[in-house]
């Protein structure tokens, strides 16, 4: 079984700063691209950013300049950087895995979700 479970959310208001954490385990045996994605009530779900394994990374435009996707490959966690946070950044963000499961292949994997709430 692989799990991939979240970590840092919370409240904080526009300005703050957050850092979310999603760590892999289990029977991986290589974890290729990394995700972040959030889904605000009422609104379909959107990818943040991606991180590959050798460390390329892309953004949505929304969070350009203020959001930074990082990983250690060693602890198969990724993370996300939130500056400047702002209200429209209110949502659940999940964590999304592609990774080889040994001796059943490749497969993407979410987690649970840990909300993010931007108020005054």
């Amino acid at each position: 079984q692989v799990q991939l479970v979240e970590s840092g959310g919370g409240l904080v208001q526009p300005g703050g700063s957050l850092r979310l954490s999603c760590a892999a385990s289990g029977s991986i045996v290589t974890i290729n691209t990394m995700c972040w994605y959030r889904q605000a009530p009422g609104k379909q779900r959107e990818l943040v950013a991606a991180v590959t394994r050798g460390g390329s990374t892309n953004y949505a435009d929304s969070v350009k300049g203020r959001f930074t996707i990082s990983r250690d490959n060693a602890k198969n966690t990724v993370y996300l950087q939130m500056n400047s946070l702002k209200p429209d950044d209110t949502a659940v963000y999940y964590c999304n895995a592609d990774l080889w499961v040994a001796g059943a292949g490749i497969y993407d994997y979410w987690g649970q979700g840990t909300q993010v709430t931007v108020s005054s």
